[in-house]
């Protein structure tokens, strides 16, 4: 039988083996027409857009005919051919192995050794074969359709080319050959029909191996491989040792072209695509370099700035998820990086409670200290409980990183001074507060550690400035991410304010309500920023700022002003001694919740209250309110009460505010258009045992604050209410209820089962219509 070029019954000639060189040597010249009387013809390939998987393995049927070259024709055209064999191939990165070495493939093949790859099918019955020419014979392989021949074709060539480069790069003479044939690795992996990751990484790799091996390039060198392995990297992350070497760039040539038009990009891809940095920090370290990088333009902050609006995108939402929490992970690491040299240095420097009871030993310390502490003498510390002024001793050691300065103005309290023989870590707040005994703390940073400092900061600054970011910002830097030694710098500190401010004076409570710790017993920036803090620089405004946002959304509980009676007491007195309405408020409420129980206390807060115009108006309002609640109770009133349907808030208000309702115990609002903001009148109806919300807007903040004031209610109806588990989880505390309707609310199992657990006197329950039922 004949062998044909055609492929498949076509008769189109096909392109198989490029022509271009590899460094060190030649592809060797086609040889299909050296074999015998009727050649092989090699086929050429078109570009008809067919895209196949890259193959690592699989099943196929193996002839091995060892010969002559010149004879190969004569065998082909024969009638009958040897056996073939069925083997499990694995195309490892250097040669053809089967998983079974017996027979043909009792060795395996060498990509070295196959010295051409050839398309055959056979002219009467088509079997779909390749054929590898090896010294001294031919090996043959069928697969079972023309897709699986085609694709295990450009699997061969690629592997054996690729096989070919690492070795032809991996003792480069010339540079500019190199470059050269990087150029043409770059052209063969972006015009293969290949369609595999691997496909575009392994050019990265190989490269990345040859700048690591070779340290000693030029920068017109440098510049040169970036520009030539660039196409690459438009749809690939780079290896970990490329990003090293564009940290390097990044680093000695910020101002390079290559920076902004090579790396811009790259840089961009990371950001929208990176899932997570842990598994390539390297990745990380980059785009920390190229911003670095960008803030040495002669714009500076401004190209950063633009970049930034770049990746957010010219609308009011970002349509890239990942930007922003990889962006916050970029500044994180960075500023951490800032202090990195202070932190590690933990064991040997004093610690912040130290610095803060003037109880530092330099005896006791190792001697080279990366810092400069102020203190007073180990003899003086004794003395502080007598001396009405205490002289200070510094010493000095030399860091050319971080200069840590404290200074004494005042005597220690002799309990601050007994607590530091205490071994217990306080909590971070703690650490930080600013005693009499530590008046000043300021950390100074060398001269690039301050302007990445000011870098980063200057971007966190930039993203709260998005709305659509704010809530996820808010949320990411909840849990404070920073370190105490960070905290603890008055510049950084007082460049992070502009952040807090921003999360303070947004509405939406997802927002403002991140200023809160994130759980029991952590502190938060409420308590950072707060009067005592390390971070306060202000008279209290923004401490008043964040108690005003905070009171005005679904803070407004008991359980808020009771946290402020414990912890920040002092500073709402003195901010309401100097006519801050926002804490004259909150001592007001105070007053009206009984949350002060000690009759001193009580009598302060009044002082404090009459000694402003506002204080003293608020004052005598609440006293006001207290006696018409007592006039209420001893008037009485109606028992029972059913208001008009689609009556609004305010006419609820109107109608209590006109007369006496302190013996109402019975109050239907079914069908009317109230919402939660009728629960400020619903809480001043002391004997209010029964309550009826059917088919109205009251939602979840309205339920939370009835939960906490009207503790004797029995009965409560709310059947078709916009409530959710964040409200009904509340009534949890409401221990007299005897009779709930939830019926076609979004009540949960869960909530279901909670409540009943906790509502011991519940007897009735009418859970229709929602996922408990």
């Amino acid at each position: 039988m004949d062998l044909t070029s055609s492929s498949g019954g076509g008769g189109d000639p096909r392109q198989i083996e490029e022509t271009k060189p590899l460094l060190g040597g030649d592809v060797p010249a086609p040889e299909g027409t050296k074999m015998g009387a009727v050649p092989c013809r090699r086929a050429l390939l078109l570009c008809n857009g067919m895209r196949y998987k890259l193959l690592q393995e699989g099943d196929i049927q193996v002839c091995v005919i060892r010969h002559p070259r010149t004879f190969l024709s004569k065998i082909l055209t024969s009638k009958f051919l040897r056996r073939w064999e069925p083997h499990h191939l694995t195309l490892a990165d250097n040669s053809l192995a089967s998983a079974t070495p017996t027979g043909y493939m009792e060795n395996s093949v060498s990509y070295s050794a196959i010295e051409d790859v050839q398309l055959l099918s056979w002219e009467n019955a088509p079997k779909y074969c390749l054929q590898l020419t090896v010294p001294g014979g031919t090996v043959l392989l069928q697969a079972a359709n023309s897709y699986l021949r085609d694709q295990w074709f450009h699997s061969l060539q690629w592997k054996k080319k690729i096989y070919k480069y690492k070795k032809v790069l991996s003792n480069p003479s010339r540079w500019e050959v190199v470059l050269k044939e990087i150029r043409t690795l770059v052209d063969m992996a972006l015009t293969s029909p290949l369609q595999d990751d691997s496909i575009n990484q392994a050019p990265l790799e190989i490269v990345s191996k040859l700048l690591s091996e070779n340290t000693n390039l030029t920068t017109q060198e440098h510049e040169n491989i970036i520009v030539a392995i660039a196409p690459l990297l438009e749809n690939n992350h780079p290896p970990p040792d490329l990003c090293e070497f564009f940290c390097k760039h990044c680093r000695e040539r910020p101002r390079s072209m290559v920076v902004i038009e090579v790396f811009t990009p790259v840089v961009q891809r990371i950001l929208k695509h990176n899932m997570d940095f842990g598994k390539c920090p390297r990745l990380r370290l980059f785009t920390q370099e190229y911003i670095l990088a960008l803030n040495e333009l002669n714009a500076g902050m401004e190209v950063v700035k633009k970049f930034i609006q770049s990746m957010h995108g010219p609308t009011g939402h970002c349509p890239h998820p990942r930007v922003l929490p990889n962006l916050v992970a970029v500044c994180l690491a960075a500023i951490y990086s800032c202090y990195e040299e202070f932190i590690n240095s933990r064991d040997n420097s004093p610690s912040l409670k130290e610095i803060r009871n003037g109880c530092q030993q330099p005896c006791d310390r190792k001697p080279t200290l990366p810092l400069r502490l102020l203190h007073p003498s180990p003899d003086l510390v004794s003395q502080e409980a007598t001396l009405s002024e205490a002289r200070l001793k510094s010493v000095v050691v030399a860091s050319s990183e971080i200069h840590v300065e404290v200074e004494h103005t005042s005597t220690a309290k002799p309990a601050l001074t007994a607590s530091a023989g205490n071994d217990s870590e306080p909590n971070l707040i703690d650490c930080l507060m600013v005693s009499p005994a530590c008046s000043t703390m300021s950390i100074e940073l060398g001269p690039q550690a301050d302007r990445t400092l000011g870098c980063y900061v200057e971007i966190l600054k930039l993203l709260s400035d998005y709305d659509d970011w704010r809530p996820s910002l808010a949320s990411l830097l909840q849990p404070i991410p920073f370190p105490k030694e960070a905290l603890a710098h008055e510049k950084f500190t007082k460049e992070l304010k502009y952040v807090i401010q921003r999360f303070a004076e947004d509405p939406r409570q997802e927002v403002h309500s991140c200023l809160l710790s994130v759980r029991a017993g952590k502190d938060g920036w409420f308590q950072l920023y707060s009067p005592g803090g390390v971070a306060c620089d202000d008279d209290g405004e923004l401490f008043a700022s964040m108690v005003h946002i905070l009171m005005g959304s679904c803070y407004k509980t008991k359980k808020f002003l009771l946290s402020l009676a414990e912890n920040k007491l002092g500073p709402c007195m003195l901010l309401a001694l100097r006519g801050n309405q926002t804490m004259v408020e909150i001592l007001c409420l105070m007053l009206e919740y009984n949350i002060i129980d000690n009759n001193d206390t009580q009598l302060q807060i009044i002082s404090t209250l009459e000694s402003t115009g506002v204080g003293k108006r608020m004052y005598e309002q609440l006293c006001d309110r207290q006696r018409e609640l007592k006039e209420l109770q001893r008037k009485g009133g109606p028992t029972r009460l059913t208001l008009p349907s689609k009556s609004t808030d305010a006419d609820l208000a109107r109608l209590l505010s006109s007369g006496s309702f302190g013996n109402l115990e019975n109050l239907s609002l079914a069908f009317t258009n109230v919402t939660s903001a009728c629960a400020e009148h619903l809480i001043k109806l002391p004997s209010l045992k029964q309550l009826n919300l059917w088919s109205t807007q009251f939602g979840d903040a309205g339920l939370r604050l009835l939960s906490e004031h009207l503790t004797m209610l029995q009965v409560l109806n709310l059947c078709e209410t916009p409530v959710t588990d964040a409200g009904l989880l509340a009534l949890s505390s409401m221990k007299s209820l005897c009779s709930l309707n939830m019926n076609s609310t979004k009540l949960s199992a869960d909530t279901y089962e909670d409540l009943k657990a906790k509502l011991p006197n519940l007897k009735e329950v009418d859970v229709r219509y929602t996922e408990a039922w």
